[in-house]
């Protein structure tokens, strides 16, 4: 399952690629694709910069990625964005990626409206810094109304306590009698996550030759199909994008069948 891009590769021009897209969208796309954005830092070290610039690159990638996806007629794009385990890092680095959803939708919600992309976002809110909560509440309000792709943002977000806190929901409504045990299925089960509004994703991405998972959507990935490759995150093109898909429009999908 692991597929790795030269960094070297050369990008199609603008009528070669969207002679690709329609090539793509003649067969079956993921119905809902998350993807990791891993090597932000990497790349600001190669260039010996700080590694916010990183971060400011590659929120450039979410923006042609977004409507890129959208174009493809994906319906659910989410993106991990920050971890619950990020705030481990530097001070000034998580302060500046806080401040990144203020920066991004800021300059491209008007774009976001105009075709018809609805923002979402799921992950642990009181632990977000007023500013950057705000910024992207006013992105979902803004653009509610819109029924293209969804573009769900995973911003603190961790799936081990999603999972836990799940469990604890189950367990207060069976206690209150809301849930009988009998009724507890994996459907039902899915209901109680982050992601109850959305099919589980068809295809994981994650750049930067990293091949984990990092607490990301553990239950609802258990029948993705995975793609990886060494490409870091600022580098990530269009062409990268629809690689994947084609290598995920040639897989057979049995879910433990023949």
């Amino acid at each position: 399952m692991l597929n790795i891009f030269r960094l070297g590769k050369k990008q199609n021009t603008s009528s070669q690629l969207r002679d690709k897209i329609e090539e793509i969208k003649k067969q079956p796309v993921p119905e809902h694709l998350a993807i990791i954005m891993d090597g932000n830092g990497r790349w600001a070290k190669k260039r010996a910069l700080p590694r916010i610039a990183g971060h400011h690159e590659g929120m450039k990638v979410v923006r042609k990625t977004t409507m890129l996806a959208n174009d493809l007629g994906i319906k659910a794009l989410t993106l991990y964005a920050f971890s619950t385990e990020n705030w481990k890092r530097p001070k000034n680095e998580v302060e500046y990626i806080m401040k990144l959803p203020e920066e991004f939708l800021g300059t491209f919600l008007p774009e976001l409206v105009k075709n018809n992309v609805q923002v979402k976002m799921m992950g642990y809110k009181d632990q977000l810094p007023v500013h950057t909560l705000r910024a992207i509440e006013r992105a979902m309000e803004e653009t509610k109304g819109n029924t293209g792709l969804v573009l769900n943002f995973a911003l603190n977000y961790g799936s081990r306590a999603e999972i836990l806190d799940a469990v604890k929901q189950v367990l207060n409504d069976s206690k209150n009698g809301i849930l009988k045990e009998s009724e507890l299925d994996e459907q039902v089960f899915s209901s109680y996550l982050m992601t109850s509004n959305f099919t589980d994703p068809d295809l994981l991405i994650r750049t930067s030759g990293e091949i984990r998972l990092s607490n990301f959507m553990l239950w609802q990935l258990a029948y993705s199909e995975f793609w990886f490759t060494d490409v870091l995150w600022p580098d990530f093109n269009e062409d990268h994008l629809l690689e994947a898909i084609e290598v995920f429009q040639k897989r057979q999908r049995r879910y433990g069948g023949l």
